[in-house]
């Protein structure tokens, strides 16, 4: 029964990406990526990594997405249909990602996967000396750049006299 759920969340994945890249109006492709990222976190808690999944829907859904649409309203004229949404380097950009594609497919296929046994139950406070270690600074960086792109976009977005 999970390797069914797996692959109904996988092809969930799959094509919430592709409609994601594909659609023709930018909000549509927010909303496609909210559930793209909704689906990642449903096999983060089918594989049993519920802290991994809470920060997906919490950090990436509620965050990410709230900003890529609160910078898509607040530019003007972003959402206007009339923009093209085709650029002249549609060949070249398929062609790499069918070499990056099959690169990456070669790469996997010739790793031997072993299966790791669980380890002993871990405590809250080494996750949270690793989440304070580890982890901190490319939090703090990320939110930087999120912050710059916000302002970015307000500052394009605003009204010109």
């Amino acid at each position: 029964m999970a390797e069914l759920i797996f692959y109904i969340l996988a092809l969930d994945v799959c094509a919430c990406a592709l409609f994601t890249v594909t659609s023709r109006h930018i909000f549509h492709s927010a909303v496609w990526l909210a559930l793209c990222l909704m689906g990642v976190a449903g096999i983060y808690f089918l594989l049993g990594a519920e802290f991994v999944g809470v920060i997906q829907v919490l950090v990436y859904i509620g965050g990410i997405i709230t900003l890529f649409v609160f910078a898509i309203k607040l530019t003007a004229h972003m959402d206007d249909m009339t923009i093209p949404q085709m650029n002249k380097q549609l060949i070249p950009s398929a062609i790499t990602a069918f070499v990056l594609f099959s690169v990456l497919m070669a790469v996997l296929g010739s790793v031997t996967w072993t299966i790791v046994p669980r380890s002993a139950h871990i405590s809250l406070e080494e996750l949270g000396r690793s989440l304070l270690t580890t982890y901190v600074l490319p939090f703090e960086f990320i939110s930087l750049v999120l912050l710059a792109v916000m302002i970015g976009a307000i500052v394009i977005g605003r009204a010109r006299p």
